[in-house]
């Protein structure tokens, strides 16, 4: 209830502090496509819609937002659906290798590490699975929502949960470690950061505009950084999340927030190398050469990786609450919220190609793999795409 309160909270403030009208998304413009994409398989795992009352929508596009990300491990893709069903599918032609219904409400996950799978719930229970099989290996119940997938390693599982708290507890039987919390501001944004556990550390972003890396063993600060800083009158133009993972490569650190910037931190101390000033609810993406983002306004970026500056931005998406950008060898791959993905040239943001899944929302990433693109809408229908260019 506690989170259900919050979620109604939180969109009956943006709704009644707005003062001016909803920004329209942008109507997609035909595009000369230079990628072929096909669609070779569809598979679900079930879904969730919500409340009726809102009275906008079919049900469809009246999805709740979760973390309910797909995730990979060589030929095998894993997804979870809102209603508690857990699948594994042969990633190349989408066929399933096992299901659990566990009738739980997942609202993050899953995560995998080797053999073991995790995945957090809308009220409060962290559930473990074998990866091969599916059966259940554990629960355990923490005090709030999760809504992100938790971080998986071998020594802990890391679990943020909507109260600002970041958890740690053991992978053999979800007996907790340790938490630590950061001060949660008056509203926020719904959502939490993916927990990142990198060099005996576990990094993770929160609603204070702050991010934050500790000690794997005891949860003790290692240091803290700010990424976004609340201003402003209102409590709407403080909202100063920081919701998407972190990206660890190297010794770096790149991350974004909304109402800030995106910053490349020094991994040992959070110190900043660069910071370009930006808006995003959405996480990174790293390429080669660049750092792509999604803008809380919809455009698509693409930063130096070196010194933050602007490559080139492609403004033709504006408002149509874009996913976090996912990169494959030659493309920039984001969806929206009717469904659509489009492909965009890594070097110029120029389209490459466009597809359907559906007309519901896409609210995780896409997933990359190979010559592959694999989604899954908010209700769990799962749709992949073989690209290829055109001859």
């Amino acid at each position: 209830m506690r989170f259900w309160a919050a979620a109604l909270a939180a969109t009956w403030l943006l709704a009644a502090c707005s003062h001016k009208e909803v920004d329209q998304p942008a109507k997609l413009a035909p595009i000369k496509a230079t990628l072929r994409v096909r669609k070779i398989w569809t598979a679900s795992v079930g879904g969730f819609h919500l409340f009726n009352f809102w009275g906008f929508g079919d049900s469809k596009t009246r999805a709740l937002l979760l973390g309910l990300r797909l995730v990979v491990q060589g030929e095998r893709l894993f997804a979870s659906g809102h209603d508690g069903v857990v699948a594994a599918f042969n990633a190349r032609n989408g066929r399933q290798l096992w299901r659990t219904d566990t009738h739980i409400p997942f609202g993050g996950g899953p995560a995998l590490y080797g053999k073991l799978m995790v995945l957090g719930a809308t009220d409060g229970q962290v559930v473990a699975l074998d990866a091969d099989t599916g059966k259940v290996l554990w629960t355990v119940r923490l005090p709030d929502a999760v809504i992100s997938s938790p971080g998986v390693s071998a020594r802990l599982i890391a679990v943020r949960t909507i109260d600002g708290v970041l958890h740690a507890l053991s992978p053999k039987n979800g007996h907790e470690l340790w938490e630590t919390q950061q001060h949660m501001p008056s509203l926020s944004l719904r959502g939490a950061a993916i927990p990142v556990i990198a060099d005996h550390m576990v990094i993770s972003g929160f609603a204070n505009g702050k991010v934050l890396a500790v000690n794997e063993s005891d949860g003790s600060q290692m240091w803290l950084a700010t990424v976004s800083q609340p201003t402003g009158r209102t409590a709407i133009e403080r909202l100063a999340d920081v919701h998407g993972a972190v990206i660890v490569a190297g010794k770096d650190v790149y991350t974004v927030g909304y109402h800030g910037t995106v910053d490349m931190l020094a991994l040992q101390s959070g110190q900043p190398w660069w910071s370009h000033k930006a808006s995003s609810f959405r996480g990174l993406a790293l390429g080669e050469h660049a750092v792509y983002m999604s803008t809380a306004d919809g455009a698509v970026e693409a930063l130096n990786r070196k010194n933050g500056a602007v490559i080139w931005r492609q403004p033709a998406l504006r408002y149509r609450s874009l996913t976090q950008p996912a990169v494959s060898d030659d493309a920039v791959i984001v969806a929206d919220y009717q469904g659509y993905v489009h492909w965009l040239n890594k070097r110029t943001g120029a389209f490459e190609a466009r597809a359907e899944t559906g007309g519901v929302r896409v609210s995780n990433p896409p997933v990359v793999i190979g010559n592959e693109v694999v989604v899954i809408n908010d209700v769990g229908d799962i749709t992949a795409f073989r690209v290829s260019p055109r001859r």
